[in-house]
């Protein structure tokens, strides 16, 4: 019987893009094997993913864009429904303008509370 031979990961041949494919892997049927030898499983996968989130928390490393409201301070979301015809309407002119449905409702918001505050 041989040894197989370690391969050594290289973190510069996993760099994940926008077009790079990912596939799932089925932790209870796939053999994967993280670098010091353990058997990657769900809950290790989980406990791992929640350890890295945690690391990034007390980084500040919080995903997402920069805040509105400044500083470290989160931007609170406002949400409300809309007829699928405005929100249709929405989609279209944040196209044509170039800016996210997001931006062009806050701008939109913005205007109209500046309006009715004269």
């Amino acid at each position: 019987m041989t040894a197989k031979k370690r391969q050594t990961l290289k973190p510069a041949d996993h760099i994940v893009t926008a077009y790079t494919p990912i596939r799932d892997a089925d932790l209870t049927t796939e053999n994967i094997r993280l670098p010091d030898g353990r058997r990657l499983t769900d809950a290790l996968a989980n406990r791992l993913a929640a350890e890295g989130a945690e690391q990034a928390h007390k980084q500040g490393l919080i995903p997402g864009p920069k805040s509105l409201s400044g500083g470290a301070t989160h931007s609170p979301v406002v949400q409300f429904r809309v007829p699928q015809s405005t929100k249709h309407a929405l989609d279209e002119a944040a196209a044509r303008l170039g800016v996210s449905p997001s931006k062009l409702g806050r701008q939109a918001l913005d205007d109209y509370l500046e309006r009715i505050a004269q």
